[in-house]
């Protein structure tokens, strides 16, 4: 029998609920599961109303359904918001201390406070009495709940470790003591042992980062961006790499672009109102040719709009930002696998190309937790694309850090290197580096820099298309939406729908023959985008002139769910 379940746990900032998700979702994959989880958190400390859901299946998952299968509800609210999410599920919830009647036959009571206190004393484990209770109505094996508890709480002692397992352990006999059935769900643990990773999209980044040879960042704190940085610093001196949280965004990217003109790998981390501050540097990337890797995590705006929410509002404004005329490569990752691979790859086009490069994610795959196979290191080479002192020979001792090539692409040289001046301006400048507004040079230069776009849209790869290659449909996203995207093109397939996925991870340059070819096979295209005035269509229709039948598109601060899109393309008359 196939396993696939939906655990949301809802209660108030401060209640613990991410330590309950966290510790379900690893006991889950430990046990050999395949699991995604996702948060939805309010920008405070203390009260709101926060969930964490887990999916739990024997296949892969990357995407969230809205069904609930178990609810744990620290809170009255909880109920009152998701109680119609459950179709055969069950709550979780301790009536002694949520005040509620009896408004579903789905409540289950659990007195986790008084299981709390009699096991240990102590109301603090109560959150390890309902992970218990959770699995208990599995019937779980509990084993692996012991293991995940003993590694989460090693750092404070036996007592501890020891108080946690026997406080799960009662949560979980009153389950199946209690429970009419025994147990509501029988799940059977998959028969291979994956070992597979838990991994958030932010973590993923850092990791190709590091993979890279990351060896500067430079960031000002910007949720949701900030876990990118933490990671690095974490891993630091053991990759060699410095970590430097600056005073605000402006300073981070100059503190970027300072470290990689003297020859560090260097990036930076932000989000779209930090971003907003970093643009007339990114000019300095530009007209210096000053190779930086950017990440931008989005988020709803403008100001400080949903801080903790997510949405793909920015594509527009990373394609235009910064005064002038400048290349630019932009690349949106769909899994965290794309995280690692896109990153490691982005210094590697930075270095090559001497341009910004940017990682555009966003919340929902910052934040969202996927199991899947360890990445591999090997697969990818670093390359500097730096000046050797044997190729300086050539230059005749007159070093020329911009000279004119017929790829746009000048030698690099690192200041300090032996006999070579490297001379760089913010003013528009001749090959050498030094100040020149000549008209003629002007126009010589502008066009050196814009030769490298014609060169780098040879390397951008293509994108993927998911399901049957002629279809009468044809859904377009691009970065996160790519989870929610194919479970869609799955469901519709069973019932009978022709129906495929064009999903893009390289964005800019737009790799426009292979979009041409994919896009002009389907009688419909739907793009489907987090944001409200479908900014990647207006992508396709700029640079290779196509127009899409729809757009599906939400800005509600919410990812996409497939059963959100199922019903968008059926109010649209497009299924």
């Amino acid at each position: 029998m196939s396993v696939d379940l939906n655990i949301k746990v809802g209660g108030a900032a401060g209640q613990g609920i991410q330590t309950i998700g966290m510790i379900l979702a690893k006991t889950f994959k430990t046990s050999g599961f395949y699991v995604f989880a996702t948060q939805f958190y309010l920008s405070r400390v203390r009260g709101g109303h926060n969930t964490f859901q887990i999916r739990v299946s024997d296949t892969p998952v990357i995407a969230m359904t809205e069904n609930v299968d178990i609810l744990i509800a620290l809170d009255r609210t909880s109920i009152d918001e998701h109680l119609k999410e459950l179709s055969n599920g069950i709550v979780i919830v301790d009536k002694d201390t949520v005040e509620l009647e009896d408004v579903s036959d789905s409540i289950f009571h659990v007195p986790i406070l008084k299981i709390a206190k009699d096991v240990s004393g102590n109301r603090i484990y109560s959150n390890t009495v309902a992970i218990g209770a959770a699995l208990g109505l599995m019937c779980f094996d509990f084993d692996h709940l012991a293991g995940v508890l003993t590694s989460t709480f090693k750092k404070k002692g036996e007592e501890i470790i020891d108080k946690n397992i026997e406080a799960a352990r009662s949560g979980y006999e009153y389950a199946k003591k209690n429970y009419p059935s025994g147990c509501k769900f029988l799940i059977t643990e998959p028969k291979k042992k994956d070992k597979l990773m838990l991994v958030s999209g932010n973590d993923a980044v850092a990791m190709g980062a590091l993979a890279a040879g990351v060896q500067f960042l430079a960031a000002y704190p910007m949720t949701p961006s900030t876990g990118v940085m933490t990671f690095i610093a974490s891993k630091a001196d053991r990759f060699n790499a410095v970590v430097e949280q600056a005073e605000d965004e402006i300073a981070a990217l100059n503190m970027a672009l300072g470290a990689s003109f003297a020859g560090a790998r260097s990036m930076t981390t932000t989000s779209g109102g930090g971003f907003s501050l970093m643009v007339e540097a990114l000019g300095l990337a530009g007209i210096t040719e000053t190779p930086v890797v950017i990440f931008l995590s989005q988020r709803p705006g403008p100001a400080t709009g949903l801080p903790t929410m997510t949405e793909q509002g920015e594509l527009q404004f990373v394609l235009n930002a910064s005064q002038g005329e400048f290349p630019r490569c932009v690349l949106a990752p769909a899994t965290p696998e794309d995280c690692f691979y896109l990153t490691a790859e982005a210094f590697n086009i930075a270095d090559k190309y001497q341009i910004p490069v940017f990682i555009m994610s966003d919340q929902y795959l910052a934040d969202s937790l996927f199991t899947c196979e360890r990445f591999d290191p090997s697969t990818f080479l670093i390359e500097r694309h730096l000046l050797h002192a044997n190729e300086y020979e050539s230059t005749q001792g007159k070093y020329r850090r911009y000279a004119f090539t017929t790829i746009g692409i000048s030698p690099r040289a690192i200041p300090g290197q032996a006999n070579i001046l490297v001379v760089a301006d913010s003013d528009e400048h001749d090959e050498f580096g030094h100040i020149d507004q000549t008209p003629t040079n002007r126009i010589s230069m502008n066009d050196k820099r814009m030769k490298k776009i014609e060169h780098l849209k040879k390397i951008m790869s293509a994108p993927q298309v998911y399901g049957a290659g002629n279809s009468q449909v044809t859904l377009i996203g691009w970065g996160s939406t790519y989870g929610p995207l194919t479970e869609v093109v799955d469901m519709l397939t069973k019932e009978g729908h022709s129906v495929n996925l064009v999903h893009y991870t390289n964005i800019y340059p737009l790799p426009i023959i292979p979009t041409k070819e994919f896009l002009g096979r389907s009688k419909k295209t739907v793009c489907v985008e987090n944001n409200a005035t479908g900014q990647f269509a207006r992508v396709l229709k700029e640079y290779a002139d196509i127009s899409v039948s729809e757009k599906v598109l939400r800005y509600d601060g919410k990812p996409f769910s497939p059963e959100f899109i199922i019903r968008s393309l059926k109010d649209k008359g497009v299924i």
